[in-house]
């Protein structure tokens, strides 16, 4: 098995949205979707030499040497999974969220901060929403896959850290570009105009 990437690391989290309700929904299919699902996301993260971490149920955490390529393959899996063709038309909507960072790498797996900081970020977005924190922003602005922009969605505390996070948002061509608020509390810019959010 090759070696997990050290150093700067690019971590990239996912998970369903509304999965219960899928799930009851679909009964016994919910099964195949999941795998489905899973089968899309992987072939997308390998595509760009993604390193899967962990799964549980229907979430990924995955590890990228580089930034440009975890945007891409975030971009590549959420077209996919809108141009498949669910049962019953139900769409099947995945959050991703990416932080790029320093962690500590151990036998198999990664911990510190960062990785917090990535969970924190994919669960604060919505299905079918992609994610990224200020220092991902730095490495992959001016490196950007064809048909996909940065959307500037300001200051916001993430649950249990003390720092807040300027979050972007990757808005893709062809794909849904507008959500609902990110769930974290938005920070007050100078002007004084920004709004709370509900965490």
């Amino acid at each position: 098995m090759a070696e997990l990437p050290s150093g700067t690391v690019t971590l990239l989290f996912t998970d369903v949205e509304g999965s219960t309700r899928l799930l009851k929904q679909l009964g016994e299919r919910y099964s195949e979707v999941l795998e489905e699902q899973q089968r899309l996301l992987r072939a997308a993260f390998a595509e760009y030499g993604g390193r899967e971490i962990d799964t549980q149920g229907d979430s990924f955490f995955v590890a990228f040497g580089r930034a440009k390529d975890a945007v891409a393959a975030a971009v590549a899996a959420q077209r996919a999974l809108a141009a498949h063709r669910w049962p019953d038309e139900l769409p099947v909507r995945v959050r991703v969220g990416i932080h790029t960072g320093e962690p500590t790498l151990g036998s198999e797996r990664y911990v510190g901060f960062g990785v917090h900081r990535a969970a924190r970020i994919s669960s604060a977005g919505h299905g079918g929403q992609i994610l990224v924190s200020n220092a991902t922003r730095e490495l992959i602005e001016d490196e950007l896959p064809e048909g996909v922009s940065l959307r500037d969605l300001g200051q916001h505390r993430l649950k249990d850290i003390d720092r807040p996070e300027r979050l972007f948002e990757l808005v893709v061509e062809g794909l849904p570009a507008q959500f609902p608020p990110l769930k974290t509390i938005a920070v007050r810019e100078h002007s004084g105009r920004r709004r709370n959010l509900l965490i």
